[in-house]
C-alpha cells in the first residue's frame, strides 16, 4: 500500500526491538476495523432505514458516500504521510475516524448519518494507505512475508465477522440503541489505537516524496458526484433533464482531468494519476477489469441485503448468517489461487473465476425465481459457494496481474490507482442500484406486492451483475498471461513487495 512512488524504506527498528510488533498489532486492528465497518454496514442498513425514516437513495448515499470519499482521498492521504510522516497522518487518520464513528453512532436523522459516512471515508483514506507503508518502515524485508501472511488472514476474517457482527450487534439491540452499536463499537477500538499507537508506532518519511495534487483530488471527486448524484436521485425525482446535463457534464469534468494531469506531470512530476501507466496494455486492461468488478460488488452486496430483509422479510441475524458460506469460500479460493492454480495456469485463473461467478449469480437468479418468498437460508447456500469460489479465484491474484508489467518506478502510483478505482467502481455500482434495483419496483405498491416486486427486482439487478461478469472475462484477455516473476532483493521494496501490499490492502 505504497502510494508514492519515490519512498524508499528507512532503517528498520533492531530485530530484537519489540515494539514493532505492538505496533503491527496496532495498524493491523485498524486495517481490520476499515475492513469491518464497510461490511457491517450494509446487514444494518434495512434497520437504519425503518428507524430512520431515511429514503432509498439516503441508503444509497450511507454506503456510497463512503466509498467515494475513501476512493477520493487514498493515494492523496498516501502522499501525505510519505510528507509529513506516516505516524503523525495514521494518528490523525484513527482519531477522526473514530470522531466520524461516533457521530454516525449519535446520528438525529439520516442526513447527519450520511455526512458522518463521509466524513468516515474521508479518514479511513488518512488512515489506511499508512498502514503498510509503516509496516515497511518497520519490518525488515526477510520479515514481511510473515506479516503479509498475517495481513490474508485479517482481511479474510474481516469479510467472514463484519456482517455476522453486524448482525449481532443489530439483533441485539443493545441499550435499545438499535443499529448504533455497529459505529460505537469503533469508540473503543479507535480511542486505544490512538493511545498505544502514539507511543510504539515509529515515525517515517519517504526522501523524496511527491507534492499533493488538490486540483486532481477535486476534479475526480466532481465528476463522480455529477455522474452518481443523478443515479440515484433520478427516479425519485422522475429523472430531471438536469441530471442528464449533470452526468454528460461529468465526462467533460474528466477529460479536463487527463489535461490537467498532462500538464502537471510536465511542470513538476507528481501528478494524481500517472498516465504514462495507461501505455501498459495490461495495466490499462487491469484498470478497466478493477473498477467493472467493484461497480459488480456494489450493485450486488446492497441489492442482496435489501432482498434478504425488505423482501424476505429475514431478520439481520439471519440475513447475515447466510451470506457465512459466501464469505468462507471467498478466503478458501483466494488462498489456493495465489498459492497454487495461479502459479500453475495464469490468467485463465482468473477468467474462470469470472465464468463461475456468473454461473454463481445466474444460479442465484433461477433460485429466487423457482423457491420466490419460501426460499431458504440453506438453498441459497450452493449459488453462494458457488459465486464467492469465482471471487476468491479473481479478488487474490488480479493486482498482482494488474501490475506485473509495470515499472517498477512505478510500483507504488499503479498501486494506489488500482485501490483507488476500485473504490470508485463500488461507488459508482452503488449509484446503479436506482436504475437496476429500484427501477424494476413500481413506486407505489401494496403491502402484499413488496416481496414479489423485490424477488422481480433482485433477479433484475443480479442479471446486470452477470454481465458485469461477462465484461471482466473478455477485458481478462488483455493481461499477461502470466505474471512476471522478479527476483527480490534483501533490503529493498521490491516490485514483488509492492504489489503483495497492493494485494492485502
Amino acid at each position: 500500500m505504497s502510494f508514492s512512488e519515490t519512498s524508499q524504506p528507512p532503517a528498520q527498528p533492531a530485530a530484537g526491538d519489540r515494539r514493532r510488533w505492538f505496533a503491527l498489532a496496532i495498524v493491523m486492528t485498524a486495517a481490520f476495523m476499515d475492513l469491518v465497518d464497510v461490511t457491517i454496514v450494509n446487514i444494518a442498513i434495512p434497520s437504519i432505514r425503518r428507524d430512520e425514516g431515511a429514503t432509498f437513495s439516503q441508503i444509497q448515499w450511507i454506503t456510497a458516500g463512503y466509498a467515494l470519499a475513501f476512493a477520493a482521498g487514498l493515494i492523496t492521504g498516501g502522499r501525505l504521510g510519505d510528507i509529513h510522516g506516516r505516524k503523525k497522518v495514521f494518528l490523525v487518520g484513527i482519531g477522526g475516524f473514530t470522531v466520524a464513528s461516533a457521530l454516525c453512532g449519535l446520528a438525529v436523522n439520516p442526513e447527519m448519518l450520511v455526512a458522518s459516512r463521509i466524513l468516515q471515508g474521508a479518514m479511513a483514506a488518512l488512515m489506511v494507505p499508512q498502514v503498510l507503508s509503516i509496516v515497511h518502515a518497520t519490518f525488515p524485508a526477510h520479515e514481511r512475508g510473515k506479516v503479509f501472511g498475517l495481513f490474508g488472514a485479517i482481511v479474510g476474517l474481516g469479510a467472514v465477522s463484519g456482517p455476522l457482527l453486524g448482525a449481532l450487534l443489530t439483533e441485539w439491540n443493545l441499550f435499545g440503541l438499535e443499529w448504533r452499536p455497529i459505529f460505537l463499537i469503533n469508540l473503543p477500538v479507535g480511542l486505544a489505537g490512538l493511545v498505544l499507537g502514539s507511543r510504539f508506532i515509529t515515525e517515517s518519511k519517504a526522501p523524496r516524496a511527491l507534492k499533493l495534487d488538490l486540483v486532481g483530488v477535486a476534479l475526480v471527486t466532481l465528476g463522480l458526484l455529477m455522474l452518481i448524484y443523478p443515479l440515484t436521485r433520478g427516479r425519485e425525482l422522475g429523472w430531471p433533464l438536469w441530471g442528464y446535463v449533470s452526468m454528460a457534464g461529468a465526462l467533460v469534468v474528466f477529460a479536463a482531468l487527463v489535461a490537467y494531469e498532462r500538464r502537471k506531470t510536465v511542470r513538476d512530476g507528481s501528478p494524481l494519476v500517472e498516465l504514462s501507466l495507461f501505455k501498459v496494455k495490461s495495466f490499462a486492461a487491469g484498470i478497466a477489469v478493477q473498477t467493472v468488478f467493484g461497480v459488480g460488488l456494489g450493485v450486488f452486496f446492497l441489492v442482496w441485503t435489501l432482498y434478504m430483509q425488505e423482501g424476505l422479510g429475514w431478520s439481520p441475524l439471519r440475513a447475515g448468517l447466510t451470506g457465512v458460506p459466501f464469505s468462507i469460500a471467498v478466503s478458501v479460493a483466494a488462498g489456493m489461487s495465489v498459492q497454487k492454480l495461479v502459479p500453475r495456469f495464469g490468467r485463465k485463473v482468473l477468467q474462470a473465476g469470472a465464468l463461475v461467478m456468473a454461473a454463481g449469480v445466474l444460479l442465484y437468479i433461477w433460485e429466487s425465481g423457482w423457491y420466490g418468498l419460501g426460499i431458504e437460508p440453506w438453498q441459497m447456500a450452493l449459488p453462494l459457494v458457488v459465486m464467492g469460489v469465482g471471487m476468491g479465484l479473481i479478488v487474490a491474484p488480479l493486482t498482482d496481474a494488474v501490475l506485473s508489467e509495470v515499472p517498477r518506478e512505478h510500483a507504488g502510483a499503479a498501486s494506489g490507482l488500482i485501490n483507488t478505482v476500485q473504490q470508485m467502481g463500488n461507488a459508482l455500482g452503488l449509484g446503479l442500484v436506482s436504475v437496476v434495483f429500484f427501477g424494476a419496483m413500481s413506486d407505489h405498491l401494496t403491502p402484499d406486492r413488496i416481496g414479489p416486486a423485490f424477488v422481480d427486482a433482485f433477479q433484475n439487478a443480479l442479471g446486470w451483475v452477470a454481465a458485469v461478469m461477462g465484461a471482466i472475462f473478455l477485458l481478462m484477455f488483455a493481461l499477461p498471461k502470466r505474471p512476471a516473476q522478479h527476483v527480490e532483493g534483501a533490503g529493498d521494496e521490491s516490485p514483488a513487495e509492492e504489489r503483495e501490499a497492493a494485494l492485502v490492502s
